[in-house]
C-alpha cells in the first residue's frame, strides 16, 4: 500500500495529493489531532478523519493516544509511523563522505561518518559512491524496499529539480540523479551541500521558531544557504546561495571559479591557508611552522586544530577573516532582514574566534533597526549537519509540498 501511494502521488491523484499534505504537515509540525489538522488544512473534520484512517490502515500514520485536556473529551494524537520508510543522505566532501539513515519521522537510526571517497570529476568516482552506498544498504537491518528515496548533497552548482551537478560529474547528457538512480534502483536526488546543511539546521538543529534564515557554510570556500518563509530558496535554476563568489576585492587572486577579487579569496578556509603559509614564509611563527617550512601538507582540520590550541598567528589570521565576512554578512542582513543567521562549516568549529569578530563587523556596518532583528548564532549540528540535512532533503523531495 506504502508504494500504491507512492505511485499514486507520482500520477498525480488528487486523494493521495492530500495525503501528501498531511505528510507534510506532521514532518514540520509533529503530532496533532483531527481537529487541528483540519483547521490547518482548511478540511471538515470527517473529511480529515477519513484521510486519517485510511492512512492508519496503510502504515503511514500511527495513533499516539490520548492528549491530556483540562477537561471534555480527550482527542487522539496522531502522527507519522516511524516504521513506514526511510531515508538515506549522503555527504559528500573532498577526502571522504558521510552517510546516514532515518526513519519517516526524521530521527537518526545510523550514521557512517569519514568513509574515505576521493572526490575528482570522473566517471569512476561515480562508480565507486554507487558502491559505498550499496555496500552501506547491505549491511542496514530493515526491510530495504521500505528505502523511499536516497539524497546526495554534493558542492557546487546544483540543480535539485532536474537532478543535475554542473560543477562536478557534469560530463554525461543524462543528469547525475537519473544516473545514479539507475545504478542504485532506488528513487536519488541530489542538491547542493550548503543548502543540505542549512536543512539540517532548520529540521533539527539551532533553529527554533523562526522561519527566514541564512545560513553561511564557512569551509573551504564559502557558501550560503537561504530559508524564505520555512521553505529553502533555490533561485530559478539552483545555483542561489553562491556567497564566497560576489566580487569584493580589488586583488589579482584567481578564484577556483576562474574570477579575480572573489570573497573566498580572502575570507575563507582557502584564504585561511594561503595567508598562514604567505606569513610564515615572511618570518613569523605557528606551531605549524615546521610542517609548512618542509612542504608538508597542511589541511583545513590541521589549520581549525591550531587555532583551538590557542596559536596565536592562526588566532590573527581568523579574527581578521571573521571581520571580513561579517562586513558582507551586514549586507545580507540589509537587504534580506532575516530572523536568524547561522555560522556553520568546517571554520565555525574555531568557536567564538571566528563568530566574535562577525558579531562586531555586522553592528558596525549593518543598519541598527535592520541588525536589533537578526540574532547571529554558531551551528549546533557542526559536522553532522550536512549528512543529516541531506536525509531530511531525501524525505522532503518525496513528500515536499511545491
Amino acid at each position: 500500500m506504502r508504494h500504491q501511494l507512492l505511485q499514486q502521488i507520482e500520477k498525480g491523484s488528487k486523494n493521495a495529493l492530500m495525503k501528501k499534505r498531511i505528510i507534510t504537515h506532521y514532518i514540520y509540525n509533529g503530532n496533532s489531532t483531527i481537529t487541528d489538522l483540519a483547521k490547518e488544512l482548511d478540511l471538515s473534520i470527517p473529511t480529515v478523519t477519513k484521510f486519517i484512517t485510511e492512512m492508519t490502515d496503510e502504515g503511514f500514520i500511527n495513533d499516539y493516544g490520548k492528549l491530556e485536556t483540562s477537561g471534555g473529551r480527550h482527542p487522539s494524537l496522531y502522527g507519522l509511523n516511524p516504521d513506514s520508510g526511510y531515508f538515506i543522505g549522503v555527504e559528500l566532501n573532498r577526502d571522504a563522505l558521510n552517510i546516514a539513515l532515518i526513519n519517516f519521522k526524521g530521527d537518526l537510526i545510523d550514521s557512517k561518518r569519514g568513509i574515505y571517497y576521493h572526490f575528482d570529476n570522473n566517471e569512476k568516482r561515480i562508480d565507486d559512491l554507487v558502491t559505498i552506498i550499496r555496500d552501506y544498504i547491505n549491511q542496514l537491518n530493515l526491510d530495504h524496499n521500505k528505502i523511499l528515496n536516497i539524497n546526495v548533497s554534493i558542492a557546487g552548482r546544483v540543480d535539485p529539480d532536474n537532478g543535475y551537478s554542473y560543477s562536478n560529474y557534469s560530463f554525461e547528457k543524462v543528469s547525475l540523479a537519473e544516473i545514479l538512480t539507475k545504478k542504485l534502483s532506488y528513487p536519488v536526488s541530489i542538491d547542493n551541500d550548503t543548502r543540505a546543511i542549512a536543512f539540517g539546521e532548520f529540521m533539527k538543529g539551532a533553529v527554533e521558531n523562526e522561519k527566514n534564515i541564512i545560513f553561511i557554510n564557512l569551509s573551504w570556500g564559502i557558501g550560503m544557504g537561504i530559508i524564505i518563509n520555512g521553505k529553502l530558496y533555490t533561485g530559478k535554476s539552483g545555483f542561489s546561495g553562491e556567497f564566497g563568489h560576489v566580487n569584493t576585492y580589488d586583488n589579482e587572486i584567481i578564484c577556483h571559479c576562474g574570477k579575480k577579487g572573489c570573497l573566498e579569496t580572502e575570507a575563507s578556509g582557502m584564504a585561511f591557508h594561503r595567508i598562514l603559509l604567505e606569513r610564515i614564509k615572511n618570518g613569523e611563527n605557528s606551531i605549524l611552522s615546521e610542517q609548512i617550512k618542509a612542504n608538508k601538507e597542511i589541511t583545513l582540520n590541521q589549520l581549525i586544530d591550531a587555532t583551538l590550541r590557542e596559536d596565536m598567528l592562526c588566532i590573527e589570521i581568523i579574527e581578521e577573516i571573521g571581520e571580513k565576512l561579517g562586513k558582507q554578512i551586514s549586507g545580507l542582513i540589509n537587504i534580506f532582514n532575516p530572523e536568524l543567521v547561522i555560522i556553520g562549516g568546517a571554520l565555525a568549529q574555531t568557536g567564538d574566534y571566528i563568530t566574535q569578530p562577525i558579531i562586531t563587523s555586522v553592528r558596525k556596518y549593518s543598519l541598527n533597526l535592520v541588525n536589533k532583528d537578526s540574532k547571529i548564532t554558531s551551528s549546533k549540528l557542526l559536522d553532522r549537519a550536512g549528512v543529516i540535512g541531506s536525509c531530511m532533503l531525501a524525505r522532503s523531495r518525496v513528500f515536499e509540498i511545491d
